[in-house]
């Protein structure tokens, strides 16, 4: 039998390699990440405003007079650091409990016509689907409260139990690593395979702890900037940005 002709007509064998060579090099860099990781609030869902406005009503209903600055400002803390932030702000303590459970409570109201999505969300989702690019979520929200969230937004079906990590599964929540390497570790990808997109400084400095490329999309806190690889004003233009779609 003889050898398998060479698929490019005209050109010798050593011609043929080095294209398939070129073809297998474009390949790589059309698919660079492995994995995407995703931040929640503020990323993905359009909660931030929706948090904030049951905030300040909870808060007006205790006696405390807090500017929806401050709470802006509160984007992207764990809840612990920021129940002291508040308590420090308002100058007495808040039962932490009570406040969760009133807010927690507010914030269903708010919810109570869907979570909105954050634009380019489905589209940028639906893609990395379709070319069975795995993707998880990297969160400060408990667990639980973020597969509650992505249900009521319509994304459940995009995320499997064990792909949404909160601060909660982790020693540490953002700024420390611990959420995106869990994230990255259920997916069986390496971090620095890995592209992250958030839209607070803080998610930002945890996403780089980890070691991943980092997308930033600021929602309600403007970006310093200066930190992650790449900054955009969407999701979807960020994505095209790092390579991540065309």
């Amino acid at each position: 039998m003889g050898r398998p002709s060479c698929p490019c007509p005209g050109r010798g064998a050593g011609r043929c390699r080095g294209l398939t060579l070129i073809h297998f090099i474009r390949k790589l860099a059309m698919t660079r990440f492995a994995a995407a990781i995703f931040d929640l609030d503020g990323t993905l869902l359009d909660t931030e405003r929706l948090v904030i406005d049951a905030g300040l009503e909870v808060l007006s209903s205790l006696g405390h007079a807090v500017s929806r600055g401050f709470m802006i400002s509160l984007v992207g803390i764990d809840a612990a650091e920021g129940h002291r932030r508040l308590c420090a702000h308002v100058g007495s303590a808040i039962d932490p409990e009570g406040l969760d459970v009133a807010w927690s409570a507010a914030t269903r109201r708010y919810y109570a016509g869907g979570i909105p999505l954050m634009a380019g969300v489905e589209v940028l989702l639906g893609d990395l689907a379709a070319r069975a690019l795995p993707f998880a979520v990297a969160t400060n929200s408990a667990t639980a409260n973020a597969r509650r969230k992505l249900a009521e937004a319509g994304l459940a079906h995009r995320f499997s139990e064990a792909h949404v990590v909160g601060f909660d599964a982790v020693a540490l929540p953002k700024p420390a690593p611990d959420v995106f390497l869990a994230a990255a570790a259920r997916l069986g990808v390496e971090a620095r395979h890995c592209v992250a997109f958030e839209d607070s400084d803080t998610g930002v400095a945890a996403a780089l702890a980890a070691g991943m490329t980092v997308v930033q999309v600021p929602d309600m806190l403007p970006a310093s900037g200066r930190d992650a690889h790449h900054l955009a004003a969407s999701i979807l233009e960020g994505a095209r940005a790092c390579g991540l779609i065309k």
